[in-house]
């Protein structure tokens, strides 16, 4: 029975039981694939989506699923999902000195990639206009899921990292609104419009992502939660009211949940470790859950007579249109050619331009099956070129990261009742703390390192007490100097005992 038909009986507690047994064999599955793909350097998003073809109608599974509304509800929470881990993972001291670059290659960036791409698409393929112009658009986001799992394993110079990333969290909302209007009935007239549509949509959206981020933060340093487990549960909440009420204000969801995940994520907020660790694993959950159901939507005996179109337009993206836009926007800000490079052939395409393609599909544009189809092996065939390459190309223009101390991992619980914060302080190796004495420290009045743990042991440390990489700290800090405290900590981790007088200010170096 194809899995988009209804079921004329009710559902069965067997039945459930049956659907929970196939999900779970799926997850787990596709968490063995997380360490495969990780070995092999092969993209885990193609494992994913050969997870959910190989249950497919041409695969051992059988299951025939046509449902693109559905697959696009669900990969719309998928991509929240994404987007708020991806936020929370975003260091604003990287992306802020890159916010007007990465700006530009969301907005014009965008555009000029739309104009190549839709161009090519209808005089080298043939495609009518609006189909032409529904692929431009489509295929000119860049996947956040991608760039972030892709980019935070490379040391790359911070301003490179930061623009990706701040482009891929930015350059959904645009694509979203330019697909919309593309796939609606009738003819597409005054396309001017639709630039102060997407402006008006993009300041609604910050200024809620802000608002709702700034104010959670607040809410979460300064209210105690009765359960530490409660902490990523309410940071997750706040991330999807903020994309809520973006959407329903008729503004840009996507870059609301963004900026207000990216504002708790440089809030310092209690037990950070764990929250992490949540929206990491919720983040891969809306990967394979997303991959796999795009797998199920795809019928592999159709894409025969569209491979061709998707490697036409795809070079032409990424020779062409990816290239030219990073040139025009990046030139202005005397981005050096060698970061110009990389950036042009880390454009990286993922699950959000398949999502996107299921739009004409629910529209029920013409030839919008061909659409979905052309994109989905363009996403595939370059997705597998362009991952695997990235760490080469890095490393043949010469633009690894510098190294640099590493940072403490620090966890905050507040005391509610003593009005002070229990900080748990763990000594990476790498870190400049590694042989600084207890009493050098120099914590503000009001904070103090109460027991150090090392090799399994814990003591009370004294004045002269020799801190080593591998200790943990747990240092009490009251309420009014609980943030000196933290600054001060991540100073001697940055720059050592005399980070003070070196300048090092709790920050971690910019490259």
């Amino acid at each position: 029975m194809p899995v988009s038909q209804g079921r004329e009986q009710p559902l069965t507690v067997h039945d459930l039981n049956q659907l929970l047994l196939v999900c779970s064999l799926v997850l787990l599955v596709a968490v063995a694939a997380v360490r495969i793909s990780s070995r092999s350097g092969l993209p885990s998003l193609l494992v994913y989506l050969g997870i959910g073809v190989a249950m497919g109608q041409d695969g051992v599974g059988g299951i025939h699923f046509n449902n693109a509304e559905l697959t696009q509800v669900i990969g719309y929470a998928a991509l929240v999902v994404i987007l708020a881990e991806g936020g929370l993972g975003t260091k604003w001291k990287e992306i802020k000195p890159a916010l007007p670059s990465a700006t530009a290659l969301a907005l014009v960036g965008v555009a000029v990639s739309v104009g190549v791409t839709a161009t090519a698409a209808h005089y080298l393929i043939g495609l009518e206009w609006r189909q032409a112009l529904i692929i431009g658009a489509v295929v000119s986001s860049t996947d956040a899921a991608a760039v972030f799992s892709v980019l935070r394993k490379l040391p790359l110079p911070a301003r490179v990292t930061g623009t990706l990333e701040a482009e891929s969290g930015f350059n959904d909302a645009p694509v979203v609104i330019l697909v919309v209007a593309f796939s609606t009935a009738g003819p597409v007239e005054h396309w001017y419009a639709l630039i102060g549509e997407i402006t008006l949509e993009l300041a609604i959206g910050a200024a809620i992502g802000i608002a709702v981020g700034w104010l959670g933060s607040w809410g979460l340093r300064h209210v105690a939660l009765p359960a530490s487990g409660l902490y990523p549960i309410a940071v997750m909440a706040i991330a999807v009211t903020a994309y809520a009420a973006g959407a329903l204000a008729h503004g840009s969801g996507f870059l609301a949940v963004y900026l207000a995940s990216m504002a708790m994520g440089n809030a310092k907020l209690p037990h950070w470790p764990a929250t992490r660790g949540f929206a990491e694993g919720l983040g891969w959950i809306a990967q394979i859950g997303m991959f796999v159901l795009l797998g199920l939507l795809v019928t592999p005996h159709e894409l025969g007579d569209d491979v061709v179109p998707a490697l036409v337009i795809g070079l032409v993206l990424t020779m062409v249109a990816r290239p030219l836009s990073v040139v025009l926007c990046l030139t202005p800000f005397r981005v050096p050619w060698q970061e110009q490079t990389l950036m042009s052939w880390a454009g990286l395409r993922g699950a959000v331009p398949i999502i996107l393609a299921t739009i004409p599909m629910v529209n029920g544009v013409d030839g919008s099956r061909r659409i979905f189809n052309i994109v989905f092996v363009l996403v595939v065939v370059y997705t597998l070129v362009q991952g695997p390459t990235l760490p080469w190309l890095a490393r043949q223009l010469r633009l690894g990261g510098d190294a640099e101390a590493a940072d403490l991992g620090i966890e905050s619980a507040p005391l509610e009742r003593l009005r002070g914060h229990l900080l748990s302080v763990a000594i990476p190796d790498g870190s400049k703390m590694h042989g600084v004495e207890v009493n050098e420290l120099r914590l503000p009045a009001g904070a103090a390192v109460t027991l150090v743990v090392r090799d399994g042991k814990s003591f009370v440390p004294l004045p002269t007490t020799v801190l080593r990489r591998g200790d943990e700290l747990l240092v009490v800090a009251t309420d009014p100097v609980r943030d000196a405290a933290e600054r001060r900590l991540r100073a001697v981790g940055h720059g050592g005992k005399l980070a003070g007088w070196l300048g090092t200010n709790g920050e971690t170096p910019r490259h």
